[in-house]
């Protein structure tokens, strides 16, 4: 018995298709077995599996399961949450070795996919690749796992709110918060989560809906956020914050409607743990503001810029014992007080944490952020065969010419008027560009660099591409 892939959906850091094109239950199942066959070879016995609240997750989470069982591996079900309450099931777990959530992330209604962990490590790259190259030789084991139910949910949330221990009641029962589910994954674990808080609390969209009826759930795109900063304004609120669609991601607007972008949370994370662990290395990605670089060092951290993707974000944090993490799309890992994991839920608890102990409001503290113009992530389409080496291209002619370059992830390099960025997508054929300034005129004159280095390599930023 073999299985071929679909040449889209073994991607760098997941696995992700359209349902019924080129994601179906046969996908699934080879998933399912090819996992379950290297976690058994590995030494494990046990996989956790969960899924979100599209249409086509149950379908896609039976064939899985069966996969992982005729793997002869048994498979413990935890049923429909937020992604981060796989990575909860798998790491708090001692009889888990592994979990497999099926999600679609922030993509439209009629994709889906998975995300998986193996003993504890994020899999991705050529782990993904391998499941492909087993599936066409039919390089499985046989068996016959079983199955059972395990409900995490509570026992997930009260870890969560460990985070505000100590904290003083009285203050946080002062807190009026707006919350935008966005229909996904985590509106039942949000509604379970803000009667465990303090204060009030305003929910909108925690009805479970594939089909996503309000708005598409990506709080990285400002238009996402309109009704939430609706609430927020309506009601007077401190601050709001929205999730993905599978609750890994946070948005976050303060108590004026302001959008705190994912290094801007950064920069508020770390002054709380900088006061904690002094002198802690904190990690973002190539796409994160210099103001949040900057604002480490000042605070007394070791920023370390890192390449974009949870996968390798995950990676570099065990790898320099880094207690937090985060990338400009609203993944933000806390590996201080939990499991390293990007965990939106939790990182709304860390943030609420965050405001009383520095005893600042959200506001406030977004408030005394540098005001630097910036685009937003800028992507543009370009032929597969060419996007890696345009970069190298750009990066040999920069270099040569002895600019300030920075080439962990693309080229991103720093002139006088601030820092522009370009790299290769690892999940499209897309090329993103990013630039910051102090101010507009500077911020022209980074783009015209970019213009430029994309002429000597024949191309033009063509019309923006979707995510």
């Amino acid at each position: 018995m073999t299985h071929q892939f679909h040449p889209t959906v073994l991607r760098e850091y997941d696995i992700r298709g359209i349902i019924g094109e080129t994601l179906g239950e046969a996908d699934a199942y080879a998933i399912g077995r090819g996992f379950a066959t290297l976690l058994g070879r590995a030494g494990g016995a046990r996989v956790a599996v969960g899924y979100d609240g599209r249409l086509s997750s149950p379908v896609l989470e039976a064939a899985l399961v069966k996969g992982i069982n005729d793997a002869g591996l048994d498979a413990v079900r935890i049923g429909m949450g937020p992604t981060p309450m796989l990575y909860y099931a798998e790491a708090s777990a001692e009889d888990v070795q592994g979990g497999i959530q099926i999600t679609g992330s922030h993509n439209p209604a009629n994709y889906n996919g998975f995300k998986m962990v193996f003993q504890g490590r994020p899999f991705f790259g050529e782990d993904i690749q391998l499941l492909g190259q087993m599936a066409a030789a039919g390089d499985w084991a046989a068996g016959q796992g079983r199955h059972e139910q395990r409900d995490v949910l509570d026992a997930y949330l009260t870890r969560m709110i460990e985070g505000l221990a100590g904290l003083d009641p009285a203050i946080l029962s002062r807190l009026r918060i707006g919350w935008d589910a966005g229909n996904g994954a985590a509106g039942p674990a949000l509604e379970r989560l803000t009667r465990l808080i303090p204060g009030e609390h305003h929910l909108l969209f925690t009805d479970v809906d594939g089909n996503f009826p309000n708005h598409h759930p990506d709080p990285t795109e400002e238009k996402n956020l309109a009704d939430l900063k609706a609430l927020v304004a309506a009601k007077k609120l401190d601050f709001g914050i929205a999730f993905d669609g599978d609750g890994d991601r946070i948005g976050a607007i303060d108590g004026t409607g302001r959008v705190i972008w994912g290094d801007q949370l950064l920069m508020i994370y770390a002054e709380d743990l900088l006061q904690m662990l002094p002198g802690a290395p904190i990690i973002a990605d190539v796409k994160a503001s210099r103001a949040l670089f900057d604002r480490v060092t000042q605070l007394g951290g070791r920023p370390t810029m890192w390449k974009t993707g949870h996968s390798l974000i995950k990676s570099k944090m065990k790898e320099i014992g880094a207690p937090l993490a985060g990338e400009m799309s609203g993944h933000v890992f806390f590996a201080h007080q939990y499991y390293g994991f990007d965990d939106a839920l939790y990182a709304a608890v860390r943030l609420i944490a965050a405001s009383v102990r520095l005893g600042r409001s959200v506001t406030t503290l977004r408030g005394e952020m540098p005001a630097l113009v910036n685009t937003p992530e800028l992507r543009f389409q370009v032929d597969e065969s060419r996007k890696f080496a345009v970069v190298d291209e750009v990066k040999q002619r920069l270099s040569a010419a002895g600019a300030d370059v920075d080439a962990t992830d693309g080229v991103r390099v720093s002139t006088d008027d601030g820092w522009w960025l370009l790299r290769a997508s690892n999940t499209q054929d897309v090329l993103v560009a990013r630039a910051e300034s102090s101010d507009q005129g500077g911020l022209d004159r980074l783009m015209a660099q970019i213009d430029a280095q994309l002429a000597a390599s024949g191309l033009e930023r063509g019309p923006l591409a979707a995510h």
